[in-house]
């Protein structure tokens, strides 16, 4: 095969480093390269669902007895202050900000992304997210919250979009075979990113330590470099096949659903066809009644349980000392790990299985069993069966861990893949909202219950799960409205065919897999995985130890 050309005439050897004529894949490369590569910046950028590891000892940043004027300091005092330990209230505001500015950026620069490639918005992504982090570092250092929020929650926020997007049209691209598997093996790395960076940030924590301080800007510092240099590893790993290309001795099925379109929508035109707004409304109902189970999954289960996770189950919440309260919040720790499994592993599972279901039935199977699930919680809650309560939960968090991973595939179904990854980032605006509405409705409900009197208990999380099962049915009903797109929203052969010549194979017309994609797990492909595998292992084998205890 000749060196492909773009379309004005510039060769890939004149290509510059990050461009995308530089990575077009040539002959003898593995597919099964680039899923590693990708989990690695995923694996990465995951940490942000386990920021909270940090609350409690930046709360704790300042030695000695406070002053009293800190008591009543308002949020805008907090973010000048240097007098004054943070509340915790004041840095949860960086984990708003970081699915806000994930949503927003992947929406704003997803179209640049399909037109530079993926290694280019991997590149920018690790700068932002690992500067981002040394920024926060700053603002530990010399004690500003302002400067924690710009450099992790903003600047990090957009290395967070820009990496969350990288791979999937190009996953999608390398596996048409298996669509949903592929952006699964991706995906599922953001869910496990906490698993791994939680535990080693309280390594680096404990390390770093010492009676003047907590630790947290040396670790930042520490986890800026790893990551950098894991999410260099995967930005070069990158490449996207020529145009026409597909694997070796799979074409197309000559009968396939007419949920599955084999052309293409301009990204100018996903927005304003219903179905986009459609799977925007299914994946923000499914995400906002996911995310405010995680948000309130440690304090639900120690107030439902209370004594009897330590077996004294005579005993409620509010009956327990301090001593008995933190040896359930250990336990409650467990579960928010032990879920945790259930969201990476969902978001593989179900996404693979989607390939056989069909998105669309994938989605149906979320919200119906959602439902079910949600409405029986309570009765589970009330027989005190804790092994049906976490199961429940377990279930709820893979399906919503699933839903991420199934609606790239989902959209390119609808849309096709010439665009993919730019109308997955705008979709992920649902996200963004998602979180804020989540855990808004999940707290003022709590809060509304324990205003009317209702005691931390099972009666007080009652009303809660069945407003979240509302919020599913409103999906569900999303989802049977997805319908296939009439034919004018589609480009033309002519207009994809210009677009896509900046990866033109020189032997243009035929297709095939032009001696690309073979290899299966040789040795480069199985280096490659165990680098990514191995620190994945280390976290599930950390969280299920933690977990054991909720059984014990």
């Amino acid at each position: 095969m000749a060196v492909a050309t773009s379309a004005d005439g510039t060769s890939a050897g004149n290509a510059g480093l990050l461009d995308r004529e530089r990575i077009i894949a040539k002959p003898g490369f593995n597919r099964w390269l680039v899923p590693p590569a990708a989990l690695a910046i995923h694996l990465c950028i995951g940490m942000a669902y386990g920021f909270s590891v940090f609350w409690l000892p930046l709360s704790r940043a300042i030695a000695g007895t406070p002053d009293a004027a800190c008591a009543s300091m308002n949020l805008v005092t907090a973010l000048f202050t240097t007098e004054c330990n943070w509340r915790v209230s004041d840095l949860g505001w960086i984990y708003t900000l970081f699915f806000v500015l994930l949503g927003c950026s992947a929406a704003i620069w997803g179209g640049w992304l399909e037109k530079v490639g993926p290694r280019r918005a991997g590149f920018v992504s690790a700068l932002c997210w690992c500067g981002g982090i040394l920024v926060a570092a700053l603002g530990v250092m010399t004690h500003q919250l302002w400067l924690m929020w710009v450099g992790a929650g903003v600047i990090g926020g957009i290395g967070l979009g820009l990496g969350y997007i990288s791979p999937v049209s190009t996953l999608i691209k390398w596996f048409p075979d298996r669509r949903g598997m592929a952006t699964g093996m991706a995906i599922m790395g953001f869910g496990g990113g906490a698993m791994i960076g939680a535990p080693l940030a309280n390594l680096l924590m404990n390390y770093f330590k010492t009676d003047v301080s907590v630790g947290v800007w040396q670790t930042f510092v520490a986890m800026a470099l790893i990551y950098f240099v894991f999410m260099m590893a995967g930005t070069f790993g990158y490449r996207i096949p020529p145009a026409g290309w597909r694997p070796e001795g799979w074409t197309p099925p000559a009968s396939k659903s007419t949920m599955i379109t084999s052309k293409h929508v301009h990204l100018r035109d996903a927005h304003k066809t219903p179905q986009f707004w459609l799977i925007w409304a299914v994946l923000c109902l499914n995400v906002s009644a996911g995310i405010g189970v995680i948000g309130m999954a440690s304090p639900m289960l120690q107030e439902i349980f209370a004594g009897s996770l330590i077996g004294l189950p005579d005993l409620t919440f509010s009956q327990l000392d301090m001593a008995q309260k933190t040896q359930i919040a250990a336990i409650a720790a467990g579960f928010t790990g032990l879920i945790s499994l259930f969201n990476i592993g969902g978001r593989f599972v179900w996404a693979s299985l989607s390939d056989k279901l069909g998105r669309k039935n994938t989605y149906y199977t979320f919200f119906i069993l959602g439902i079910i699930l949600y409405t029986l919680a309570p009765t589970f809650a009330d027989m005190g069966n804790k092994a049906l309560f976490v199961l429940a939960f377990g279930i709820i968090l893979s399906m919503y861990g699933g839903g991420f991973a199934t609606v790239p595939a989902y959209l390119a179904d609808i849309f096709g893949t010439q665009f993919v990854g730019a109308i997955h980032g705008r979709l992920l605006t649902a996200w963004a909202t998602a979180g804020i509405l989540g855990p808004v409705v999940v707290n003022y409900i709590r809060e509304a219950q324990i205003s009317a009197g209702v005691a931390p208990g099972p009666e007080l999380y009652t009303g809660t799960m069945y407003i979240l099962a509302g919020m599913l049915a409103l999906g569900l009903v999303a989802n049977f409205l997805v319908r296939p797109l009439g034919d004018k929203w589609f480009m033309s052969d002519e207009e994809v065919a210009s677009l896509q010549a900046k990866t033109a194979a020189a032997s243009t017309g035929p297709t095939g897999s032009f001696g690309i994609g073979t290899g299966g797990l040789d040795a480069k492909a199985a280096l490659a995985w165990a680098a990514v595998g191995i620190p994945l292992l280390w976290g599930v084998w950390v969280t299920v130890k933690s977990s054991l205890a909720l059984f014990g």
